[in-house]
């Protein structure tokens, strides 16, 4: 083989390495834009989410006299109901089916000022994100230090 030929292959191999590493590059940066459009997404889904939390808690109390009403009609003995709004907690409910029980806000409290005391609510989401606080159902029942307050 000739210099000549020598000098025209290394070239040919230069501008394939080239074009090789400048595809990879460009394609590596359309990952990266995808990457960053779906993280984008992602991001405004959860603020989106979290916004509709902010309301429905805000809406639950607005009607925190229906929770505490409801406590009340588990008991006559039930003086008082407080609820812990920290604890407020949303999931998704089983009900043995594939397509499952839908989403849930889950409620929890005490009553009578009792620190043992405590009770749960479940109350369904509808599939436009408002509750349905007449489907709202005891999920835990009454109780003192753990057994059943009658």
């Amino acid at each position: 083989m000739n210099k000549q030929t020598k000098i025209i292959i290394a070239t040919v191999a230069s501008i394939i390495a080239v074009v090789s590493i400048g595809g990879c590059a460009m394609i590596q940066k359309e990952s990266n834009k995808q990457d960053k459009e779906v993280t984008s997404s992602k991001k405004a889904i959860k603020d989106d989410e979290e916004i509709i939390k902010q309301k429905q808690l805000a809406y639950l109390k607005d009607h925190e006299q229906e929770i505490i009403d409801f406590v009340k009609a588990q008991s006559p003995k039930v003086e008082s109901v407080q609820i812990d709004w920290d604890g407020v907690r949303w999931s998704e409910a089983s009900n043995g089916t594939p397509q499952g029980g839908g989403e849930m806000l889950q409620i929890y409290g005490g009553f009578n000022n009792a620190d043992s005391s405590s009770w749960g609510i479940l109350i369904p989401i509808n599939d436009d994100g408002t509750l349905n606080m007449d489907g709202m159902f005891l999920s835990n029942q009454l109780r003192i230090r753990g057994d059943l307050f009658a």
